[in-house]
């Protein structure tokens, strides 16, 4: 299933499995002056590459390894013949077959293995110039790309929403604040944040001030709750009323608990 969105010069193409006639979870993938940032799930690798037919395509960069980002390489490598790029240490994982939980092939398929080229600092098209930015926090290897000149920032997974409520174990929210601010420092004042899970945001700027302000809030009133003798489960049902429902649907994967103990090890 596939949903298509004109934004400026930008076309947001999001993607999901179809299932029962509803979608499962979106992601998303955007195309513009030839660059594809990401090609979303295995399930719609065909229906993205029907998409591309006949359409400008130079170019792939995948913003890291997972699943929901990589899943069209190698259909797009196959009919295109394009080069595909990510950073340095995403790329031994895309070529291989990494472990996933059966929730992830559920939703998402598993990604054909394919070869990745390293990313280069800037990646130039015919009208704009993207200057590709480390941010790991949510994953090794990430990346975002940041058009100065329009404000446009192609942030992949390092900024989903504003409040996250559950991350997965290997997040780093310390890193993530440092990414985001990475971002900030960079980024002109009118910022877009063209986001993996298919939102928009046009104030970017102050949803990134947002984002940072909460997660440091949160670190603030985890630690007091840890002083005053609280354990981890204790601290969730206190902050949060319990363990989210994506616990038991991600085999204890994407949780609370999670977001706490990672907030704890920040620096204050």
């Amino acid at each position: 299933m596939l949903e298509i969105k004109e934004y400026e010069d930008v076309i947001q193409i999001r993607m999901s499995r179809e299932w029962e006639g509803k979608a499962l979870y979106w992601v998303a993938a955007y195309l513009v002056d030839g660059l594809l940032v990401d090609t979303g799930c295995a399930h719609t690798a065909a229906e993205l590459v029907e998409f591309l037919a006949g359409k400008k395509l130079a170019m792939v960069v995948n913003t890291h390894f997972h699943e929901d980002h990589v899943g069209g390489n190698a259909r797009i490598e196959k009919y295109f013949s394009v080069p595909v790029y990510a950073a340095p240490a995403s790329i031994s994982i895309i070529a291989g077959k990494p472990f996933l939980y059966p929730y992830q092939e559920f939703v998402w398929g598993r990604p054909e293995p394919s070869p990745v080229l390293p990313v280069p600092a800037v990646i130039t098209t015919p009208l704009y110039t993207f200057e590709v930015m480390a941010t790991p926090g949510h994953a090794d290897g990430h990346v975002a790309l940041l058009e100065k000149n329009r404000g446009w920032c192609f942030s992949g997974d390092i900024f989903a929403r504003q409040k996250p409520k559950f991350i997965r174990p290997e997040e780093d929210m310390g890193e993530t604040i440092r990414s985001l601010e990475r971002i900030m420092a960079a980024a002109p004042d009118k910022l877009v944040l063209f986001t993996s899970v298919g939102r928009i945001v046009e104030n970017g700027r102050a949803a990134l001030e947002e984002n940072i302000r909460y997660l440091r809030d949160l670190a603030r009133k985890a630690r007091t709750l840890q002083q005053q003798g609280h354990s981890e489960t204790e601290i969730v049902v206190e902050l949060f009323g319990g363990e989210h429902l994506f616990a038991q649907m991600t085999d204890g994967q994407y949780t609370t608990a999670n977001l706490i103990r990672s907030v704890l090890k920040m620096s204050h």
